[in-house]
């Protein structure tokens, strides 16, 4: 029996909700501020996104909710954007390595270093995967995930041909990070919590102003900040390894705010993507065969978990409870992605 969960678009009226798992994501979670404003402009901005009331689909921002449909109680949230560093700067370090030799020296050895750089432009980015600790497990967290690719899979002339993760770093529950106590806070002079609402509510032009324009060597660093290069807050590890799973590899980027990795695939390549199909879906009594399954209406579009069974590539029978959580009868078309 699969569980209620559907993701839906978010609306205006989830506020309260988005706020408290904004709260609850705890320092770090950069798209998801404790900012009343932010998280307003958000749910607004989603919504025009999914009506297609924008003018240029690349500036589109897409947060769905993950509703138990029994409940009605809000568990979740993950989203899409698509196109990033279209309209504004999107800054993070790339991680290059020198080789360093001296013939008189007899020395031959490699290092480390950090450049900033803006290379991401025109990626799809998918984040603000979240999950209140109530609603963890049974598959919500890849229904959570996965919910963002069938959205890109019905309609991918909306979004980028390469797709980006960004993870948050090492961060403690106080909001300290050893990688912006290392580096940032120097040419900032502002805390991580300052910096990090900044980056949320401007047009990122203080990150270029005031960021260090030369290579930072890595072996200058403490060593608590060269430990967390590149490494994921624990909370994101589950996330990491579904974004592995999918198909998206580390290539030495990280967040210039806390060190964080960011990962990218091929739209097309990636494995929810590349998997899923269309399908009728038939009402009726089968089990056997997990997956998830998108309605691809995609201004009212909702995802939910399925369990059933196929009939032929073109046909799956699953019961009722499914088809109501996507609102579509038996005879519908849909997107579906099984578990091999």
């Amino acid at each position: 029996m699969t569980a209620p969960y559907v993701m839906r678009p978010a609306r205006r009226d989830d506020f309260d909700a988005l706020m408290t798992l904004a709260e609850e994501s705890g320092p770090g979670f950069t798209s998801l501020p404790v900012h009343e404003g932010i998280i307003r402009e958000r749910l607004e901005k989603s919504e025009k996104s999914f009506a297609g009331d924008l003018d240029q689909p690349q500036y589109g921002k897409y947060l769905m909710m993950m509703v138990n449909h029994e409940t009605g109680e809000i568990g979740g949230c993950s989203a899409v954007k698509a196109g990033t560093g279209i309209d504004q700067p999107f800054f993070n370090y790339r991680v290059i390595t020198l080789a360093q030799a001296s013939q008189a020296a007899d020395r031959r050895h490699n290092m480390d270093a950090l450049i900033l750089t803006n290379e991401f432009v025109g990626f799809t980015e998918v984040g603000t995967l979240f999950l209140r600790s109530a609603h963890r497990g049974g598959g919500a967290g890849r229904l959570a995930a996965q919910s963002r690719y069938l959205l890109m899979a019905s309609y991918p002339e909306r979004f980028g041909d390469m797709v980006l993760a960004e993870l948050r770093g090492v961060v403690d529950a106080e909001g300290e990070t050893p990688f912006w106590d290392a580096i940032g806070q120097h040419f900032f002079r502002m805390s991580f919590k300052e910096a990090d609402i900044l980056s949320a509510v401007s047009d990122n032009q203080f990150i270029l102003d005031l960021m260090p324009k030369y290579p930072i060597y890595v072996d200058l660093l403490p060593p608590e900040a060269r430990e967390v290069i590149g490494r994921c807050h624990a909370d994101g590890v589950g996330a990491l390894k579904l974004l592995e799973w999918e198909g998206f590899r580390f290539e030495r980027t990280v967040d210039i705010f806390d060190g964080g990795p960011l990962v990218a695939a091929p739209r097309k390549l990636i494995r929810t993507i590349r998997e899923s199909r269309t399908v009728t879906l038939i009402e009726g009594e089968a089990s056997g065969e997990t997956g998830i399954v998108s309605n691809d209406h995609f201004n009212d579009i909702r995802i939910s978990l399925i369990e059933g069974e196929s009939r032929g590539e073109n046909e799956f029978v699953t019961s009722k409870a499914v088809l109501d959580r996507l609102k579509l009868q038996s005879g519908s078309t849909a997107r579906l992605w099984l578990r091999s």
